[in-house]
């Protein structure tokens, strides 16, 4: 579990390509501080697990279906990236439950200015417009924000310059693509609220009182 508050901003500097998965070898100094094997460090919002690590990076597998349902797969030799390690059961509560499991991404429409704040907006599915609400949470790229609008074709967040320093989000384009996980208290809801399949009806049985009786029973 994560809360999407971005501890440091890394950087990609190798990527191993298989037939249809990666490994990701990061640049990185704060988030290795107490990290082994095995844990696990979302990037870019995508948890993934250390299987490698070395003074100043660490490698990550990344599977087939990670690269469909994320951003992952356009990251290049230098791409900078948001990094958090999974939340210490001792640590502080700062953002919202973030798993690290993206539901889908978005783009980025427009950023705009206003006075120390830079509101950005970002375009995506309907499938997931469903579960983002005013004032609900979202983590885009892994960092934990305070929804403020939303539309039929996206929504908008207003990042506060201490956020706009510690991770890349400022740094993306229009039309620039990035990672969305939507608060999941809102899919659990949706899925206990839909009603259950209707249980299989038994087999019918040809067994009757007049058969048992016909064979003394």
């Amino acid at each position: 579990m994560f809360t999407g508050i971005i501890e440091e901003i890394g950087t990609i500097r190798r990527i191993e390509r298989g037939a249809v998965g990666a490994r990701l070898t990061i640049a990185a100094k704060a988030v290795l501080q107490g990290t082994k094997l095995g844990d696990s460090i979302a990037t870019n919002g995508v948890c993934l697990t250390v299987v490698a690590m070395t003074a100043d990076s660490f490698s990550a597998d990344v599977m087939a279906e990670s690269l469909r349902r994320s951003s992952l797969g356009a990251l290049q030799s230098g791409s900078p990236v948001n990094l958090e390690r999974a939340m210490p059961l001792n640590g502080r509560f700062g953002g919202h439950i973030v798993s690290g499991h993206i539901d889908g991404t978005g783009t980025i429409a427009s950023q705009k200015r206003e006075d120390n704040a830079v509101w950005v907006t970002v375009h995506t599915s309907a499938s997931l417009l469903r579960y983002i609400v005013e004032k609900g949470s979202i983590a885009i790229d892994g960092v934990s924000l305070t929804v403020a609008t939303v539309d039929e074709t996206g929504f908008s967040v207003s990042i506060i310059p201490h956020t706009g320093t510690q991770t890349i989000l400022l740094d993306k384009k229009p039309g620039e693509t990035v990672n969305l996980e939507c608060d999941v208290i809102g899919k659990y809801v949706e899925k206990l609220l839909a009603p259950y399949a209707p249980a299989e009806k038994p087999a019918s049985s040809s067994i009757t009182m007049e058969f048992l009786s016909q064979h003394g029973f």
